[in-house]
């Protein structure tokens, strides 16, 4: 009886019975009893809660025992252009990559495949892409999904589809799912509203060699994104550029004293720079504007200066208008009454009534004539 080995299996368990090392037999549930004469038998186990046999007698057990790989395991092999779904029990466990050669236990678990050619199509089947949406809100995970790309498109944008980095189409809002296996795919969002975009901090020289500081606002928009792409590795950054060298050309064909009296001057020359270059590109820019002419230091106080000595000289010429004005208003008054004695007298009534508010109390004596007289003598030509 000590020559009989016992070896037990379990009721969730397969073995594997070696003899001094080399495969002989696969074991199933229950208690075996084996003749070992040297003690050269030995079984290993594996648990069916973990189908995946993952072994180094994978190899041998498809090449030489294909009957026992029938009866013991579920065979799922494949291709290089064919993608695995693996349902364990009827619901999606994993995804298998191309080349995958793998073997499972029967037995405990329900294993089906199911195969996704890729040579025919690089997007995921509907039915599909709703499984795989949500993957965080699934009771078990699911193995393998980073060979799929999710791509969620919001409203008011629209998606590029690139496969081996070229345009494909342009994807409306949705969800859509992409295979990345045997190819590279990625999805850039554009948005076709709108958008500003600020060229700040510009250091330009005007042709007069002043250095000036210019700030410039544009809004742009997408016209036809396939053509931007199509045309423009990176619209974007073309755009930015397209704006620098327009705001260069401007303001270093033209002197300080140009810029400052007519500051449109520069958004009208930018603009038309502008249509020119990005005609047919896909890109149109709404408007734009320079927000800010920043001058140096020294600039500034030259020009306050100058300033000043060009206000105080206009205020110089608005006195003596004035004066003169003035002047030649009193010469027509003096030629009016002089020529007319009526209008002389009441020229002296109202001197009275200017020196008479001024005074508290007034006494008179011999009647108003006197008082006049008094107060006002004429010379008589």
């Amino acid at each position: 009886m000590k020559l009989l080995k016992r070896f037990t299996v379990k009721k969730n368990e397969r073995g594997l019975l070696y003899a001094e090392g080399d495969f002989l037999a696969i074991l199933e549930p229950g208690i075996h009893r084996h003749l070992d004469l040297y003690n050269r038998l030995s079984v290993e186990t594996f648990s069916l809660n973990t189908p995946l046999f993952e072994h180094r007698l994978a190899g041998y057990l498809r090449q030489s025992e294909p009957v026992l790989v029938e009866r013991y395991f579920t065979r799922m092999d494949l291709s290089e252009n064919e993608a695995g779904l693996r349902f364990e029990d009827g619901v999606l466990a994993e995804i298998l990559p191309p080349g995958s050669r793998r073997l499972y236990w029967k037995g405990q678990t329900e294993q089906r495949l199911e195969r996704i050619d890729l040579s025919q199509d690089y997007r995921l089947a509907a039915p599909l892409l709703a499984q795989l949406s949500q993957p965080n809100l699934r009771g078990r995970s699911l193995a393998g999904l980073d060979a799929v790309l999710m791509a969620q498109v919001p409203a008011y944008q629209v998606g590029v589809l690139k496969v081996d980095g070229a345009v494909i189409e342009l994807l409306p809002a949705g969800q859509y799912g992409f295979w990345r296996y045997n190819r590279q795919v990625s999805v850039e969002l554009i948005d076709t509203r709108i958008q500003a975009l600020e060229v700040s901090g510009q250091e330009i020289l005007t042709r007069d060699k002043v250095s000036l500081r210019l700030n410039l606002a544009a809004n742009w928009r997408y016209s036809d994104v396939l053509t931007a792409y199509s045309r423009l590795s990176k619209p974007l950054e073309h755009l930015y550029r397209e704006l620098q060298f327009g705001l260069r050309a401007a303001v270093g064909t033209r002197s300080l004293d140009e810029l400052l009296e007519n500051k449109q001057l520069i958004d009208e020359s930018v603009g038309a720079h502008l249509a020119e270059r990005l005609a047919g590109t896909g890109i149109e820019v709404s408007g734009l504007g320079v927000r800010d002419i920043i001058l140096p230091g020294e600039m500034k106080a030259l020009l306050a200066q100058v300033v000043e000595a060009e206000k105080a000289a206009q205020a110089n010429v608005i006195r003596r208008r004035e004066e003169t004005s003035a002047t030649r208003s009193l010469l027509n008054t003096a030629k009016v009454m002089e020529e007319n004695p009526t209008a002389l007298r009441l020229k002296e009534l109202e001197t009275l009534e200017r020196v008479a508010e001024r005074i508290d109390r007034i006494s008179v004596f011999g009647g108003l004539d006197q008082v006049l007289n008094g107060l006002v003598t004429l010379k008589q030509a």
